[in-house]
């Protein structure tokens, strides 16, 4: 069975940075494209932002681009997120995805992690 496990969440003041990490279980998800996306109470699924397979092709939300990094260590089966200048509105819980298919809606995602809840204080 796949399995994905986020870390690196927490609590931080808004313009500060957190670094999320997902280690994958098994190193067949180098060949598959990752997502990053988040979940606030109340609110819808969001896609965050996206890495390929192979070209490590990146893809973000309007609302992270030039604020959040996704990158990929092949070696370490990890997709990592670096999100600084992070906004109360940042605020949700973040979960990391793969896919056989490159794509920014979390329907096509087959497997999910757990979750890590990052909270951004005022």
């Amino acid at each position: 069975q796949a399995q994905l496990a986020e870390s690196g969440g927490g609590l931080v003041q808004a313009g500060g940075s957190l670094r999320l990490s997902c280690i994958a279980s098994r190193r067949t998800y180098n060949t598959y494209p990752m997502g990053w996306f988040r979940q606030a109470p109340g609110k819808e699924r969001d896609f965050v932002a996206a890495i390929s397979s192979g070209s490590g092709s990146t893809y973000y939300s309007d609302s992270v681009k030039g604020r959040f990094t996704i990158s990929r260590d092949y070696a370490k089966n990890t997709v990592c997120l670096q999100m600084n200048s992070l906004k109360p509105e940042d605020t949700a819980v973040y979960y990391c995805a793969a896919s056989r298919l490159l794509s920014t809606t979390a329907t096509m995602y087959d497997y999910w992690g757990q979750g890590t809840q990052v909270t951004v204080s005022s």
